[in-house]
Formats: C-alpha cells, sequence, structure tokens
C-alpha cells in the first residue's frame, strides 16, 4: 500500500491560501480521482475541492477552520496503486512559486528576489495588492522586509501596510494629533431596540474592495439617457420563439453586453487596467456581470472573451453565471481575468446609479430600469409627441487615466448601438 500526499491545488489568480470550511470525507473514508473533497472559502469565492487521486483518506493534516497553503499537503491517502507518484513535488511547487513571483513582477514592475532552491521559506512573499499599494505609497522592498507580518508564516497583509504607513506618517508629522482641528472619531449610539448583526465574511471582503478602490481610483460619472423601444418590441416579439428554440430566456442583459462589447472595440483604451505610472490596455474583452446573492451580498462573475459570442451565446452564459452565482456553485476561474463590468440596476427597479469601479479595471457602466416616457420625436413631416421607452445608463471611470472625453464617448457610443437596433432583426 502505498501513500500519497494531497496537494492544495492553485484557486485562481494571486490566491496562496485558502480557509478550509468543511471536509467531506472523513478519516477511513474512500475518496475517488476528482471526487469532491473538502470545501474552503478564498479572498474571491466558496469552493469545493476535489481530490487528485483515488484512495482510503489515511490522515487530514489541515483541520476545518485552519489556513491551507496552495502548493502543500491536505491530506494523506493510501492508495492500491504501488507506483503512485505526488501530483505536486516540492521542486515543481517551487517552480510554480516561482512563475507566480515572475508575473507579479511583470505585472507591478517591482523585482522580487527569486526563491532559494533549497529552502522555500526564506523567501518572504507579497500578494499583487501589498505590492500594488507599497508602490503607490514609495515604500521600498527593504522597508516591506522589515515590516512585521500578522498573516500567515508571517506574511506582510494590507492591514499590516496600512497600519506601518500610518505610523510612517505620524511620526513625520508629530503634531497632528495635537493640532485643534483634529477630528475625534464619531461615538455610535446603540438603544435597546437596535439589532447589531456581525459582518459576514463576503460582506468584510465587499467592505474593504470598495473602500480600496473608492482610495485608488478618482470616480467620474457621466449619463445618458436612451431610447431602448425598438429592443423593448423586438425582445417582446421573440422571447417566446427564443425560448422554444434555444431552451433559454432571452432578458435585456445580453442586448446591453452585445452594444458594450461593440463600444469596447470602438474605444479599446476604457479596456484597461493601471499599475503604478503604467496603463495596460488589455486585449482580451472579459466582462464581469454583477450578480446580486439572495442573502444580500454581491458577486462579479465574469464572461471571458465575451467578444466571441453572438446573442445565443451572450444569453446562455449571462443565465449560466447568474444561477451558479445564487447557488454558490461558481468557479475561481469564473471570477477572475476581468477587463471591464456592468450591473443592471434596473432589475431593482432603479432609475440610475453610480456603482464603484472593481480594481484594478478603470470603469463599470450602469444599465437604469426601462420606463415608459414622453417623447419628442422627429419625422420628416416634423416633431411629435410620443410614448417610448426610456433608460438612463450611467458610466463611472478612473479620472487617473479616462479623462471627460474618453468616458463620455464611449458612454454615448453604447446608446448610439442600442438605438440603431433593428426591429426586423434576426436573433442570430
Amino acid at each position: 500500500m502505498a501513500q500519497i500526499e494531497i496537494m492544495m491545488p492553485k484557486m485562481g489568480e494571486s490566491i496562496m491560501e485558502a480557509t478550509v470550511l468543511s471536509w467531506l470525507k472523513k478519516v477511513g473514508e474512500r475518496i475517488e480521482a476528482d471526487e469532491y473533497l473538502l470545501e474552503v472559502a478564498t479572498d474571491k469565492i466558496d469552493t469545493e475541492v476535489p481530490s487528485s487521486h483515488s484512495g482510503i483518506i489515511k490522515e487530514i493534516l489541515v483541520q476545518e477552520g485552519e489556513i491551507a497553503v496552495i502548493g502543500k499537503p491536505i491530506c494523506v491517502l493510501e492508495t492500491n496503486a504501488a507506483t503512485a507518484v505526488q501530483e505536486e513535488t516540492p521542486a515543481v511547487i517551487a517552480e510554480n512559486l516561482t512563475q507566480e513571483i515572475q508575473e507579479i513582477q511583470a505585472l507591478t514592475g517591482i523585482a522580487i528576489d527569486p526563491i532559494p532552491a533549497t529552502n522555500s521559506h526564506a523567501h518572504k512573499f507579497y500578494s499583487p495588492l501589498v505590492l500594488s499599494i507599497s508602490k503607490e505609497e514609495g515604500i521600498s522592498i527593504e522597508e516591506l522586509n522589515g515590516i512585521k507580518g500578522s498573516g500567515l508564516d508571517g506574511r506582510v497583509t494590507k492591514h499590516d501596510l496600512f497600519a506601518y504607513i500610518k505610523q510612517k506618517q505620524q511620526k513625520s508629522t508629530p503634531n497632528i494629533a495635537a493640532s485643534p482641528v483634529a477630528v475625534a472619531p464619531v461615538a455610535v449610539s446603540i438603544s435597546g431596540e437596535d439589532e447589531i448583526v456581525q459582518m459576514d465574511r463576503m460582506r468584510k471582503m465587499i467592505a474593504e474592495r470598495m473602500v480600496d478602490s473608492k482610495r485608488i481610483a478618482p470616480h467620474v460619472s457621466s449619463f445618458v439617457e436612451t431610447d431602448m423601444t425598438n429592443i423593448v418590441l423586438w425582445r417582446e416579439k421573440v422571447k417566446e420563439s427564443f425560448k422554444k428554440e434555444y431552451g433559454e430566456n432571452i432578458t435585456y442583459t445580453p442586448i446591453l453586453l452585445e452594444a458594450v462589447i461593440k463600444a469596447i472595440k470602438d474605444f479599446r483604451k476604457i479596456n484597461a487596467s493601471v499599475d503604478g505610472d503604467k496603463i495596460i490596455y488589455k486585449k482580451a474583452i472579459n466582462i464581469g456581470l454583477a450578480v446580486a446573492l439572495p442573502n444580500g451580498n454581491l458577486i462579479v462573475p465574469v464572461i471571458h472573451q465575451a467578444d466571441n459570442y453572438n446573442l445565443v451565446g451572450l444569453t446562455k452564459k449571462v443565465n449560466d453565471l447568474s444561477k451558479r452565482a445564487r447557488e454558490n456553485k461558481l468557479k475561481p476561474e469564473d471570477l477572475e481575468g476581468g477587463t471591464y463590468t456592468v450591473s443592471n440596476i434596473g432589475t431593482f427597479g432603479n432609475v440610475m446609479g453610480t456603482p464603484i469601479i472593481v480594481q484594478p479595471q478603470v470603469a463599470i457602466m450602469a444599465f437604469g430600469a426601462i420606463q415608459k416616457k414622453p417623447a419628442v420625436i422627429e419625422t420628416p413631416q416634423g416633431d411629435l409627441i410620443g410614448i417610448r421607452h426610456k433608460m438612463f445608463i450611467s458610466h463611472s471611470y478612473d479620472h487617473r487615466i479616462v479623462d471627460g472625453s474618453l468616458g463620455g464617448q464611449f458612454l454615448k457610443r453604447v446608446s448610439d448601438y442600442l438605438e440603431a437596433f433593428e426591429l426586423d432583426r434576426s436573433i442570430l
């Protein structure tokens, strides 16, 4: 009987660890290859992890509530395969980690010492977020190395970095605390009738990311009102036949996405991210779709290579991602690599809104509710008053690299594509 250490698999871009939520198998039970072994939570998603081998669980190395490190063993299997080999040897793990660090260097422009071949623990890993913040704040690698980390294995977290920055600022301006204009924290008044609820893990992450985004990017928003009459009439005409032929309900969302994709092709500079003083223009068009979950939280799955899909394909992807998001069945790769995000706030009856940019993207678009309104209709015989279906679109963008000209023109182009929608258009 051979024994195999099952390694914690790679969970996605920049994810180095996960919290074990529950083991789906117990010691002594048999597990088949690709059968789900445990459930974990990363900073992006809760997901189930399959086993890479078949065998009997002999020992669980990472207990529920503990941290599982990517590339490190999480349990031991006993298998009949005498020639079985481990999927990832220490050398392979080190090589994979080296590749990840090289990717981070390419993205951030910050040099990181290579991993020693004989002792990977001698290397101090910094997440892309920590590197990005340190570069923006002018903190060198030498300073980072001197910060005491509170994370796993002494890793420096963003909270450690913010605390260091705050302490550094206080040292450089020692009289601020004693200044008569210093603002004291506002006391929160709580009565016996108030309900106090602890934020869940996802809400904490959302809160941190929203604050980070507003701190990193100066947000500017533009608005336009779009005539959606042709789209409303077309959808009413085809929705039954669409459902019958393709087995899917067609909503307004894929039609809106189609217009956004066309506009991105016209204005490629909106499909970008910022890295310090460098702008990265993305070739792939990966559209993030904000989805509200039953518990009130928000998640943003991504349609990768969205420009490769026709309207039917977009409809299937939107329905699939939305369904799996609400059922907590998304995979880590479903949340990675977004280059531009849209939010259909009209589904909540909202007329307009100013959403916060998903970092490191540079823009986000929100579509409001479609409403019947009296409008001036221009005809060759003169202007008329008629009832039209109208919708507000808002576009929030990072004013560091997206000026009003680009942000406004892109928004108007999306509106133009929607208003040019033809009533006699075929589904394909």
